[in-house]
């Protein structure tokens, strides 16, 4: 393996032009970029066009990296290579969902429907779970199975002051290449408490409003107002 002085010289190089210093980081990288697309073997797409997919977010990243990112070239290029995938996955709409998750989804969507029209009210989470004999998690990995695959750069609903906003939106004043910043952003989801993730998720990864997410939670519009600024605050900080 390259040392980190050498692979950014190669870096370099090959940003001039240098199409030998290219191959070269691509050949010493591809057990890098075999243990990323790993992740997505079960997606129902070809090793080869997985590796094919790997190596062009790959090559994107030797492109875009700057030194003054403050990180590694290969923790750059690990996000870069997998948000290759999730984009051609998000784009084709490929993801395999299994059969009875796919059910416990149905059903759990006929029984909101249900509940709405005698309490005139969504359920929250607890209710579905308790409904069901399942754990919490598990309703929202069911009702994330039914939602295609999106991106925090999309579009979602807004509420009345914000009529079309995502992410990208709130978080601004980058520094960084954009895939950088949303490799930066899901690692600082990841450390927020059980309660912020899920008012992150339902808003931004679900397309629900703020007075949905109320509903679902048990809590007042207000709070989740409240709330998901405070959470935004608390992101926006981590990656500027």
């Amino acid at each position: 393996m390259y040392d980190v002085k050498e692979t950014l010289h190669l870096v370099k190089l090959a940003q001039d032009g240098d199409e030998s210093a290219k191959e070269k980081l691509l050949n010493e990288n591809s057990p890098l970029i075999k243990s990323v697309i790993k992740r997505y073997l079960d997606k129902g797409i070809e090793y080869d066009d997985l590796f094919q997919l790997g190596s062009l977010g790959f090559l994107k990243a030797i492109t875009n990296f700057k030194e003054e990112f403050g990180v590694k070239f290969s923790t750059y290029a690990v996000p870069m290579i997998a948000g290759e995938v999730k984009r051609f996955i998000r784009d084709n709409g490929i993801i395999k969902v299994s059969r009875s998750v796919k059910t416990l989804n149905m059903q759990i969507n006929k029984f909101i429907n249900e509940y709405i029209n005698e309490f005139d009210k969504s359920p929250n989470i607890e209710t579905i779970a308790k409904k069901f004999n399942i754990s919490m998690q598990e309703v929202v990995y069911a009702m994330e199975s039914g939602q295609k695959i999106v991106s925090l750069s999309d579009v979602i609903n807004g509420d009345n002051e914000n009529k079309n906003v995502c992410v990208i939106d709130k978080i601004e004043e980058y520094n960084m290449d954009n895939d950088m910043n949303m490799f930066l952003i899901y690692k600082e989801i990841k450390k927020l408490s059980i309660r912020d993730q899920k008012i992150i998720m339902l808003r931004y990864f679900r397309d629900m409003t703020q007075k949905e997410i109320a509903d679902l939670l048990g809590v007042s519009q207000v709070q989740v107002s409240r709330l998901e600024n405070k959470i935004i605050e608390k992101l926006k900080a981590k990656v500027q």
